[in-house]
């Protein structure tokens, strides 16, 4: 009976990501809510159903820490580290994370040290507004946060980025233009075609590849090269000691996993990316089972409500400045501003909104940066912000 339960179990975590994404490609309103937010209500609702068998707790464990690691070389597989525009992304890139970590210090000194564990959900932030929820699930399996804490974080991002989503596409394009200026400059033929790539990209079921031969053979490619990567990670991360084993395992999985992005053959494998995300998915509604609502303190609630509000909005007044002093155009701040805050695959939408194809390659270039050194920044920040 028992292994029967660890099989059903085993299989709502695995296969509801899939029914969810299904879902939301044909209704409307949950495309718009999104598939993350989604498995996070269904998480929630299988965690504190009454008649769940125990089974479920080591299940709860086991499938966060297995699917961050295989997840993070995945997604990184297909990064293209490109030497043009290097300055303006430099630049970017700098005034992103600077802002971010502004943010989060103001932050924390006003509400995050009245959250528990206030210093490491500053961690998990600021890898997460550098670079996504790959980056915001490996920090969470290094800084062990509360599984309530984690959900109710995760939980008013969402809402609090669609607002500053809704607030950038809408008020923010045209007050920006006003006070930076557009920026004006001929692409070439090749990047033309990358950019009208991505777009449609971005309108397809981006599974569907998965089914086909060729996917098949390259998610078997990707399989290997990522299980290559967490085993030479994993030893390594065991000669330091159980103390630091999480964290070393982690970075260098990062790390491993950006310089195999500098192989053609690595960056080919076109199913790598929405492989990984599928099993940030599997992370998703595994972790939000574990939330218990009936412990949480209101208090604790509406200081790290307003911890999440000050990150965001507060890190895009600062970045806005820092783009003004450094003579960057408006679309070119948006587009990375939304790369950084909601993650790379929101920026073809933000470039559509800007009516500017440029913009894409610009932001989609600043958030694979922010993939690549959001955990070793999240890192980094959560050790900082111990020390105020």
């Amino acid at each position: 009976m028992q292994i029967f339960n660890y099989i059903i179990l085993s299989a709502i975590f695995c296969l509801t990501p899939a029914v969810v994404l299904w879902l939301c490609r044909r209704i409307p309103l949950l495309g718009k809510v999104g598939p993350i937010m989604v498995l996070y209500a269904i998480g929630m609702i299988i965690g504190n159903l009454p008649f769940i068998p125990a089974e479920i707790k080591p299940l709860q464990e086991i499938i966060p820490n297995v699917m961050v690691p295989l997840a993070i070389p995945m997604m990184l597989f297909g990064c293209s580290f490109s030497r043009k525009e290097l300055r303006l992304q430099i630049k970017l890139c700098a005034s992103g994370f600077l802002s971010v970590c502004i943010a989060i210090v103001i932050g924390y000194l006003f509400f995050g040290r009245n959250v528990e564990q206030g210093a490491q959900i500053g961690g998990i932030m600021s890898g997460m507004y550098t670079g996504g929820m790959v980056n915001a699930a490996a920090l969470q399996a290094i800084f062990r946060v509360d599984s309530e804490n984690y959900i109710l974080m995760s939980s008013y991002d969402i809402i609090i980025s669609f607002l500053y989503l809704v607030f950038l596409l809408s008020v923010g394009i045209p007050m920006f233009r006003r006070l930076f200026g557009e920026r004006k400059r001929v692409i070439t033929q090749s990047e033309q075609e990358e950019i009208e790539r991505e777009i449609a990209k971005s309108k397809e079921n981006p599974y569907r590849k998965l089914f086909t031969r060729e996917g098949g053979r390259q998610l078997c490619k990707v399989l290997l090269l990522t299980l290559g990567i967490v085993a030479v990670s994993g030893g390594a991360a065991l000669l330091v000691g159980d103390g630091w084993f999480m964290v070393v395992f982690i970075l260098l999985i990062t790390t491993l996993g950006v310089v195999a992005s500098f192989f053609d053959s690595v960056r080919k494998l076109e199913v790598s990316y929405d492989a990984g995300m599928y099993l940030i998915y599997i992370f998703s509604i595994a972790i939000a089972s574990m939330a218990d609502f009936s412990n949480l303190q209101m208090e604790g609630g509406i200081n790290l409500l307003m911890y999440v509000i000050v990150a965001v909005f507060l890190s895009l007044a600062i970045h806005a400045l820092f783009c003004q002093l450094l003579r960057i155009d408006a679309d070119s701040m948006i587009s990375s501003s939304v790369a950084f805050i909601n993650s790379p695959p929101f920026v073809p939408m933000a470039a559509a909104a800007l009516r500017n194809k440029n913009a894409l390659v610009t932001g989609l270039a600043a958030g694979i940066v922010g993939y690549a050194l959001g955990n070793h920044f999240g890192v980094l920040m959560a050790k900082l912000l111990t020390l105020l």
